[in-house]
């Protein structure tokens, strides 16, 4: 799947260097003309960021969704898509745990009875 960002690439490319009309270019990579023309509008999230990114460091089993109650209570609000968004963005994740040591066997050999009732 191609995504609409390498679409209007496609579509500048045959614009630019074919010298074809917006029109025949959308026609030819097969897009919608208002897919082209759309300008994503994201806010800026660089100091969730920055906190989401300072919390994790500092509370290492805490996966998104606690680390977001954590946000909300000092004020920032992000809903749980844009929050597990940046999360995965930032490569945070929780850290495994280490693996429970167990006993290699016996330290000793099994003594056997000689005899009965022994």
């Amino acid at each position: 799947m191609v995504t609409p960002g390498a679409k209007r690439e496609a579509v500048v490319h045959a614009r630019e260097e074919h010298g074809l009309s917006e029109r025949r270019a959308c026609r030819l990579v097969g897009v919608s003309r208002t897919v082209i023309r759309y300008e994503p509008a994201r806010p800026d999230d660089g100091a969730l960021r920055e906190r989401l990114r300072e919390q994790a460091a500092e509370r290492r089993r805490f996966g998104y969704r606690r680390l977001g109650y954590l946000l909300a209570r000092e004020g920032m609000r992000p809903n749980h898509k844009m929050l597990l968004r940046i999360y995965r963005e930032e490569g945070l994740r929780v850290r495994r745990r280490g693996v429970r040591k167990r006993g290699l066997g016996t330290r000793r050999p099994m003594v056997f009875p000689d005899g009965p009732n022994e």
